[in-house]
């Protein structure tokens, strides 16, 4: 491959029909091992297992008691007793012990009367075999305890002792071998630098196989280089079952994986239309499977959920399994390409009822997005999108128990939400604070859907200067909804300290050379920002940056650290925890609107402990910028 050449996308085929091809690619590929019965849960038996003895394998007592002839009892009642003689016409039996002729029935303690140490009182009369495990109740010499590619569970373990198997033959772990590629890649985060990434989707890829039933190897970073990586999966080819590379899919001039496996064998396919996932490349190399997965992590976890975990599965007899489902209500407008199979990561919650889905950040890259996700909505071609209210079908990510302890909060960001979180889930319940940042107005606009249990808001009133109540009349007077009151927080402008730029009030940041990270339209800190360039008299258009969108206030600050905006408006715990100067612009209330139906709920008197306690108080004063006027107050507006 010449140097600078781009790569052509060969062909972009459907799902469905990629997923054929892989399958096709490598049938007939089954080994098998044996392994001790002990060490055998998780594996695939490679042929069904047949008892070897019966279990139990003599008639035993099923309870405490005496074995009798139930011939002997027949004229036993209560009003005339039968007295039966130890060891003529009885015998003190345990559960578990041998049932031997003559005897042929059990009776238990509680039914028996001692009339003295050698003779019993029993007054009913019991039937044959009666209290009696039976030989091969449970299991019966020659009769199959698990079949074919079962998959062996740790009840199954059971079983296969007391059917007398120590030892069975068991599928071969298919071994897969993980190639990271890129010169940028470094494997420890101590080894961080400028320019340089973390390898975490090898690490990824590495616990997802495992998961799923597959030897791992991972091979340390192979930079950028064409001819090592061809040699890397030459060698990797000739004792492994599946090789992923990673990254080196897409159309870049260092992107080698397709050319390297059309050198080396065949490309069965290259390009899927999923989105995100599109550049996955399928090959064969001397009977290997091998699979090109994009660099993005959330790309790369598709790729290998979607073909990597399919092919582990063809190598074990294994169906794909398909995820539990449910129904749910969109929160927001999803709108799509009509060119992909579309995996939107979301937020669920059961609210007043009804499931909601709220949709998290779509980026390839944007990690959290998979760690936050309760669920995948797919987005089939040729549909342009859902609206919001739509309901639609969720793939579910965790499972139904978890997300129903979830508490659903959808509005504006603050770092202490991440803190209730975690309080929420330390405590009794295990309880999650489900949380989707999307803005005050966003959050008012899911309360008033219906999609929310709370929406955190710091809504200015331009009239009055007063917080929250004003936008909650106006927006909510048909929703049963209170206030419930948070934390005064300092709002200012974060700048990096030792800039060159001085930067003290709003008006400064129209000065020349002024790059500005701003925050959407709706969230309570651009209703802020418009407020006070409004009172200094400064026009939006005479600061660059100001279209500029970022998501919460964290990320403000991140944009400001990382040297990609000279200033940016946040909350003083977000410039805390970058290390960046601050200059404050006013304070503000930080409330919650509450659906009324969720006053009286378990979920609210776990948010409200969270909410008023010392832990909390404790954290936030770490950061600095937060006071405690009124937290926890619930407001009638």
């Amino acid at each position: 491959m010449r140097k600078n050449e781009r790569n052509i996308y060969l062909n972009s085929v459907d799902l469905d029909e990629a997923t054929a091809i892989l399958k096709d690619s490598i049938r007939g590929s089954k080994r098998s091992e044996v392994v001790e019965v002990s060490q055998a849960a998780g594996r695939v038996c490679a042929q069904a297992v047949f008892a070897r003895v019966s279990s139990p394998y003599y008639n035993a007592s099923a309870m405490d008691g005496v074995c009798v002839r139930y011939e002997r009892t027949v004229e036993a009642n209560e009003k005339k007793p039968l007295r039966l003689k130890k060891d003529v016409d009885y015998k003190i039996v345990d559960t578990g012990d041998a049932i031997d002729a003559p005897y042929n029935a059990v009776i238990m303690i509680e039914d028996i009367r001692e009339f003295n140490s050698e003779t019993i009182e029993i007054f009913a009369a019991c039937s044959a075999w009666q209290h009696v495990r039976s030989v091969g109740e449970d299991i019966v010499k020659g009769e199959m305890i698990v079949p074919s590619y079962h998959k062996v569970k740790p009840v199954d373990i059971g079983a296969l002792y007391a059917g007398g198997i120590s030892q069975i033959e068991v599928i071969k772990k298919p071994i897969v071998t993980i190639i990271p590629t890129g010169t940028e890649l470094v494997e420890s985060p101590k080894d961080i630098a400028h320019g340089k990434i973390i390898d975490s989707n090898s690490r990824m890829f590495e616990a997802m196989a495992a998961d799923a039933g597959a030897a791992c190897k991972r091979l340390k970073p192979v930079i950028d280089d064409f001819d090592l990586i061809k040699k890397t999966v030459a060698d990797a080819c000739e004792d492994s079952d599946i090789v992923i590379i990673g990254a080196g899919s897409s159309a870049g001039t260092e992107d080698y994986t397709r050319q390297g496996i059309e050198e080396l064998g065949e490309v069965l396919f290259h390009g899927v239309s999923i989105k995100p996932g599109k550049p996955v490349v399928l090959g064969k190399v001397n009977g290997t499977c091998v699979v090109g997965t994009p660099g993005y992590p959330v790309s790369a976890y598709f790729v290998f959920e979607y073909f990597v975990r399919s092919a582990i599965n063809q190598y074990l007899c294994q169906a794909d399994t398909q995820r539990e489902s449910a129904a749910a209500t969109l929160a927001n407008r999803v709108v799509s390409s009509l060119k992909h199979l579309e995996f939107v990561r979301v937020k669920l919650g059961s609210v007043g009822g009804k499931m909601v889905a709220a949709p998290l950040k779509r980026g390839a890259g944007v990690t959290m997005s998979l760690v936050n996700a309760d669920g995948v909505l797919k987005i089939p071609k040729n549909v342009e999108g859902y609206e919001a209210g739509q309901e639609v079908r969720v793939e579910l990510m965790k499972d139904i128990g978890e997300i129903e302890r979830s508490i659903v909060s959808i509005g504006s960001h603050d770092i202490m939400l991440d803190m209730l979180n975690d309080l929420l889930h330390k405590g009794e319940g295990n309880m999650n604070l489900s949380s989707t940042h999307v803005g005050s107005m966003g959050g008012i606009a899911a309360m008033s859907g219906g999609n929310c249990h709370f929406a955190p808001v710091h809504l200015l009133d331009e009239t009055t200067g007063l917080y929250n109540a004003a936008h909650i009349k106006k927006y909510l007077k048909d929703t049963d909804c209170v206030l419930v009151k948070g934390v005064r927080r300092t709002q200012g402008i974060m700048v990096h300290k030792n800039s060159e730029k001085k930067i003290e009030r709003i008006a400064d940041l129209a000065q020349d050379g002024m790059v500005f990270a701003n925050r959407q339209k709706g969230s309570g800190t651009r209703i802020l920002v418009d407020y006070q360039l409004n009172e200094n008299g400064v026009d939006a258009s005479d600061i660059e940056g100001y279209e500029r969108v970022v998501g919460t206030h964290m990320m403000v600050a991140m944009a400001v650290a990382s040297g990609s905006a000279d200033a940016g408006v946040g909350v003083m715990s977000a410039a805390r925890a970058m290390e960046l100067d601050f200059y404050p612009i006013g304070e503000e209330d930080y409330d919650f609107v509450v659906r009324k139906d969720f006053l009286d709920t378990e979920k609210f008197a776990a948010f409200m402990d969270a909410l008023k306690s010392d832990e909390l108080r404790q954290a936030l004063d770490g950061f600095g910028g937060y006071k405690y006027p009124r937290i926890g107050e619930v407001v009638q507006v």
